[in-house]
């Protein structure tokens, strides 16, 4: 059975791709901080007749991931999709340390370790599927989102240069960027004040999968 890591897979968007791609056939492997949150999505996942298991992991962690990785070999490894991220927004000078260094470490190193993690396996078998997601705040400066924003410029520049690299290969990079969804991301932050306008996670997935075909999805909030 192929399978397909997904980072940040206990809520929100990547709780949404586990389900549609669990219904697909793929053996979802779930991987994030919180293990009660992936067991809970693993359960929906196998009471729909799905396959899936979990993982804590910390993706700033090489040597976790290196774990993980080794605990899944037997597994045919044909994607990996880079959702977990971290955002601490207000003015620039109000960020401390800590939050500055929370989202690069998440945001830019924790997808960079992963997909150096994954692409020899892919690269053996010249398939696989490399989708990072970046949302609109790497298309884009925004008020209050300065180191977010950085994290997500970085991640794009990574992107479309692996997008490069593997141009003559059947490896597949896909680029994601959305605009703000209503999920626990925002549930510690007044940043966003009108939810209304949000799309639902359930709503984004189901919009990536539409959008396969194209090597770059941007999907706005709505207006």
């Amino acid at each position: 059975m192929k399978s397909l890591i997904i980072t940040g897979a206990g809520s929100g968007l990547g709780k949404e791709l586990a389900l549609l791609y669990a219904n697909q056939g793929f053996h979802t492997i779930l991987t994030g901080r919180t293990l009660d949150k992936l067991h809970s999505v693993e359960r929906e996942i196998q009471e729909a007749g799905g396959s899936a298991q979990s993982f804590s992991l910390n993706i700033t962690k090489p040597k976790e991931i290196r774990n993980l990785i080794t605990q899944i070999q037997k597994h045919e490894l044909c994607g990996l999709i880079n959702n977990a991220g971290v955002g601490h927004f207000g003015p620039f000078e109000g960020l401390t340390e800590q939050d500055i260094q929370e989202m690069l470490e998440t945001n830019v190193l924790g997808t960079i370790y992963m997909t150096k993690a994954v692409l020899p396996y892919f690269k053996e078998r010249n398939e696989g599927l490399l989708m990072n997601i970046i949302s609109t705040a790497g298309l884009k400066g925004k008020v209050n989102e300065s180191v977010y924003v950085a994290s997500k410029f970085a991640v794009r520049g990574f992107t479309e240069s692996i997008q490069k690299e593997l141009e003559n290969t059947d490896i597949k990079v896909k680029a994601v960027y959305m605009g703000g969804m209503d999920t626990p991301f925002w549930d510690e932050s007044d940043h966003i004040k009108d939810k209304s306008r949000l799309r639902s996670p359930k709503e984004v997935a189901a919009m990536i999968l539409d959008n396969m075909g194209e090597e770059s999805i941007v999907i706005e909030s709505k207006k």
